[in-house]
């Protein structure tokens, strides 16, 4: 029994460990997946969009029957032109990996689809650079002496530093440490 939940420990700690890695896949339309909005849906497909964050490397996979997914350019997303596609999926399960930050717009390849709001833009966020410290700024001098009176001591302090890029790393030292744990548990 022990050795069957250290086995399951481990394939979960490794999905974890290539899921942080690979990135994340996030489902359109949700169950339903990608059709011809009907008016009874919580939000539309661009209002989803918003309250999530898409990084390169995460993935769309839209789920659709008798209907095509089209990747456009902007003026052909704004006016549903569907005669000129950059990419176009027509298989009913398809993924669609971000390659790079910037906007994607997707649409409908049904004609009629897109003008009733089978449509969808995700701006892909710039991947954040973890090599370039964050220098604090030069102090300012202090005030001269008898100056300005009030509660400040007139010691200036740099903002604190934001915590973002730490977090970056420790969580790929970390996804690097357990994945290393794991390789080792598996082999020896």
């Amino acid at each position: 029994m022990a050795s069957v939940f250290n086995n399951l420990l481990c394939a979960a700690v490794l999905a974890a460990s290539l899921m942080a890695v690979s990135g994340f896949q996030f489902r359109v339309g949700g169950v339903k997946g990608w059709r011809t909005p009907t008016g009874d849906e919580p939000e539309t497909y661009n209002e989803w969009a918003a309250k999530n964050r898409f990084h390169i490397g995460d993935t769309l996979y839209f789920k659709y029957e008798k209907d095509s997914v089209l990747v456009v350019s902007s003026a052909d997303y704004l006016n549903c032109n569907t005669s000129n596609p950059l990419s176009k999926f027509e298989d009913g399960k398809s993924v669609f990996q971000f390659d790079r930050s910037g906007p994607f717009y997707f649409i409908s390849g049904q004609p009629g689809h897109c003008k009733l709001g089978q449509r969808l833009i995700i701006r892909v966020l710039h991947p954040v650079k973890v090599e370039a410290p964050v220098l604090a700024p030069s102090l300012a001098p202090a005030p001269a002496p008898g100056g300005e009176s009030g509660g400040d001591s007139g010691q200036w302090r740099a903002p604190a530093k934001s915590s973002t890029g730490k977090l970056y790393v420790v969580s790929y030292f970390m996804t690097a440490v357990v994945g290393f744990f794991v390789i080792v548990y598996l082999f020896v």
